[in-house]
């Protein structure tokens, strides 16, 4: 996703200076106009905005945390946004921190998966400071079509994780009705043909169920990630005292295909729990 974002920066006009861990994996972008640094440090120092996207909280951490890195290598008053879904919690500790030493920090995660990064229509889930926010806005319109201010820090982060809930459960039902069918003799084509324009209709059922019949588990969001965001959001309901049984449900059944080594496969090929697929 961060590849196609930085080519809808670079189609708006903004001069883009990137960092990757692997250079080799960016070389595309960097052929068509962005500017490559060997470290954080140089990457960030002369920057107005920096927009991190990473993997996991802990790498979140380590790009702004990490001595030598964004919070001590960044200009004063730069604005910092990190796009990656993480801990609410860690997105408002990097907002004091940053505070307190003259950023404007903005958590602002995304959804709309890799088709939505490479056309721009991604959906932006901002908290921060609204002042910060309408600053940003130039930036977020160039990824973006759905732009929404959620409030103070890590706001941003608590909204993406209402989005994976919702995923979680409506993806485990496209796949326990394609199941049902499949046991019940029902050609498969047929049924979502007849169910995906009705009230079963859903954004996972017309990506995924196509998908599913094909036997395509080609990542558009990474099932593995998708374990990582289904824990946070369990992790942070607990701490308001709720049990969201089907969340929970959904966790431990894509927890069960990681551990059998299917983490880098995408998110449809939660199929898998419930029939037995060749590939």
């Amino acid at each position: 996703m961060g590849k196609s974002m930085v080519r809808n920066l670079m189609k708006a006009g903004f001069e883009l200076h990137i960092y990757a861990r692997t250079k080799s994996k960016v070389e595309d972008v960097i052929g068509e106009g962005a500017i490559f640094h060997e470290t954080i440090a140089d990457c960030v120092s002369g920057c107005e905005a920096v927009i991190t996207i990473v993997g996991f909280p802990k790498d979140v951490e380590e790009v702004y945390f990490k001595p030598g890195n964004i919070l001590d290598s960044a200009r004063e008053g730069t604005y910092l946004i990190d796009m990656t879904t993480t801990s609410p919690t860690l997105a408002e500790r990097i907002y004091a921190e940053g505070t307190k030493r003259g950023f404007h920090v903005l958590d602002a995660p995304v959804t709309g998966g890799d088709i939505g990064a490479k056309k721009g229509t991604l959906s932006i889930l901002v908290g921060g400071d609204e002042a910060d926010y309408e600053v940003c806005r130039p930036l977020f319109e160039a990824m973006g079509t759905n732009l929404n201010y959620q409030g103070k820090a890590g706001f941003g982060q608590h909204a993406k994780l209402a989005n994976q809930i919702i995923i979680a459960g409506t993806l485990s039902g496209v796949c326990e009705a394609l199941a049902y069918a499949s046991a019940k003799g029902l050609d498969l084509q047929t049924v979502f043909d007849s169910v995906s324009t009705g009230a079963a209709g859903s954004t996972q059922l017309s990506t995924f169920g196509p998908k599913i019949l094909a036997g395509d588990y080609a990542p558009g969001f990474i099932l593995k990630h998708f374990v990582k965001d289904m824990k946070l959001a369990d992790e942070e309901s607990l701490k308001s005292r709720l049990k969201l049984e089907v969340l929970e449900q959904a966790l431990e059944n894509y927890k069960m295909l990681e551990q059998k080594g299917l983490g880098d496969l995408g998110t449809q090929a939660l199929i898998k729990h419930y029939i037995s697929v060749e590939e």
